[in-house]
């Protein structure tokens, strides 16, 4: 009769062994900094001062100055995120394969990430603003008698966003880009196909799954703007984003529960762009793109 199999060997064959202990710092991890913050937060937010559970959320869609909000913030964010994806398509084109000074080009385009949104903002004011450098020169070129409008407004959030995103997207592109394998163009040139002709047939269809992801992470670190939206913004009038509401009940009028509320609407309105992006990429090519990644 043979030997019935230790406990440790029945769990090997399901493929539970001591390998999963090391997901254990993870699970850990992601539980006290993200899901219990979360749950606890969901829950504040149906826990109003006054009224029903409902009320905060009530009170955000009935009030224009917060509901507004989310308006602007989608205005800001989602064409931030559209110009860095597509503005990091060329550059990652060019780019994936061996060219001279490549990595000197690749630091100075992610320099900003090192830099962060209040270097960058305080970047902007220098020389961009009404005594900035750019209207100097403008004004001893005799191109413009005033200064342009660059910061305190929408354009100086816009600008600010772009700057600091920018890099995220095109480090994230060319990675996609690489992972494409070049002597699928290169066959479709001898077949004849012009060079607008592979990029639209084969590089932008293998390409589309990745930007979509590309444009869904982009999306979420533009959307939770904040300090731009303060610094280089006008946050109390054109760029008062939903972030800034949220700090504002939660930390000046100390109302947390209502605080929690916003940032929970935050949450559902991130989920729901990023949806309805992740349901696009269903639709397009999800097969191998031949290359070495």
């Amino acid at each position: 009769m043979a030997a019935k199999p230790s406990l440790r060997h029945r769990l090997a064959e399901r493929g539970i062994d001591r390998v999963l202990l090391l997901l254990v710092p993870g699970v850990v991890f992601a539980v006290a900094l993200f899901l219990y913050p979360f749950l606890y937060g969901l829950q504040l937010s149906f826990t109003p001062k006054k009224g029903g559970p409902f009320s905060n959320y009530a009170e955000f869609f009935r009030d224009p100055y917060l509901r507004n909000t989310m308006w602007t913030t989608l205005w800001i964010a989602l064409p931030a995120t559209l110009i860095n994806v597509l503005a990091s398509i060329p550059i990652a084109y060019v780019m994936r394969g061996k060219m001279r000074g490549k990595r000197t080009l690749t630091t100075i385009l992610v320099v900003p990430i090192t830099l962060g949104t209040v270097l960058t903002a305080q970047g902007l004011i220098t020389y961009t603003g009404p005594a900035g450098w750019l209207n100097k020169v403008l004004s001893s070129l005799g191109i413009s008698d005033e200064p342009l409008p660059l910061i305190h407004n929408y354009t100086g959030v816009l600008l600010s966003l772009v700057i600091t995103g920018f890099p995220f997207a095109f480090l994230l592109t060319l990675s996609y880009l690489s992972g494409i394998d070049p002597t699928l163009e290169r066959a479709a040139a001898t077949l004849g196909a012009s060079w607008g002709q592979r990029f639209r047939k084969i590089t932008m269809p293998l390409l589309a799954p990745g930007l979509a992801i590309t444009f869904c992470l982009s999306f979420v670190m533009a959307f939770s703007v904040f300090p731009s939206a303060n610094l280089v913004g006008d946050p109390s009038g054109t760029t008062r984003v939903i972030s800034i509401a949220a700090y504002h009940a939660a930390f000046e009028e100390y109302n947390f529960s209502m605080g929690s509320t916003i940032a929970m609407i935050m949450a559902v309105i991130m989920l729901l762009v990023i949806g309805l992006v992740l349901i696009w990429r269903t639709t397009l090519y999800r097969g191998a793109t031949g290359g070495k990644g």
